[in-house]
C-alpha cells in the first residue's frame, strides 16, 4: 500500500498525460504563430510589390489579409500565454518569388497549411476541454479559410482538398 508521501511524489497518471498534452498544445500553438508571423511578412511584402491590372484588387485585398494575421498573432500569443507557455519570436520562412502569381501560389500554399493546422489545434484544445481557446481558433479557422478562398480565386482555381 502506498504511503501519503510516496503518492505526493508521483502525479497521477492521467495529470501527467494532461500536463504533456497541455505542452503539446502550446508547441502546436508556437508553431502556428510562426506561421502567422511568416503570413504578415508575406502580405504586407506581396501586397506592395504584386504587379499587374489583374492584380490590383488582389493587392488590396493582401493589405487586409495582414491585418488580420497580425490580430490572429495576437490571440494565439494571448492563448499560449493563457496556458502557461512562452510565445516564439521566430517566423517561418517566407517565399521571396518576383512572379505575382507564384507570390499568391505561396500565400495559399501557407494558408492550406495553417487550415490544416488549425484543425488539428481544435482537436487538441477538444481533447484538453480547453473550450475558449477552441472558441478562438475557430473564429481564426473561418478567416483563414476566406483568405485561401480570396487567394484561390485570384489564383482562378478551386480551394484545395484538406
Amino acid at each position: 500500500m502506498a504511503t501519503d508521501a510516496a503518492r505526493k511524489k508521483t502525479p497521477p497518471k492521467g495529470r501527467a498525460e494532461a500536463g504533456s498534452a497541455r505542452q503539446q498544445l502550446i508547441d502546436g500553438l508556437n508553431e502556428d504563430l510562426a506561421r502567422e508571423y511568416q503570413a504578415i511578412i508575406a502580405y504586407v511584402t506581396y501586397s506592395q510589390v504584386i504587379r499587374g491590372a489583374e492584380f490590383m484588387s488582389i493587392a488590396r485585398e493582401l493589405e487586409v489579409h495582414a491585418g488580420e494575421e497580425l490580430t490572429h498573432a495576437l490571440t494565439i500569443a494571448k492563448q499560449i500565454d493563457y496556458l502557461g507557455g512562452r510565445p516564439t519570436v521566430t517566423p517561418l520562412p517566407v517565399a521571396t518569388p518576383s512572379d505575382a502569381r507564384a507570390m499568391l501560389r505561396a500565400d495559399l500554399e501557407n494558408e492550406v497549411a495553417t487550415i490544416r493546422a488549425y484543425r488539428e489545434r481544435l482537436t487538441q484544445c477538444e481533447a484538453l476541454r480547453e473550450f475558449a481557446t477552441a472558441e478562438e481558433i475557430r473564429e481564426i479557422l473561418r478567416q483563414e479559410q476566406e483568405h485561401a478562398i480570396d487567394l484561390a480565386t485570384a489564383l482562378g482555381e478551386d480551394v484545395p482538398e484538406m
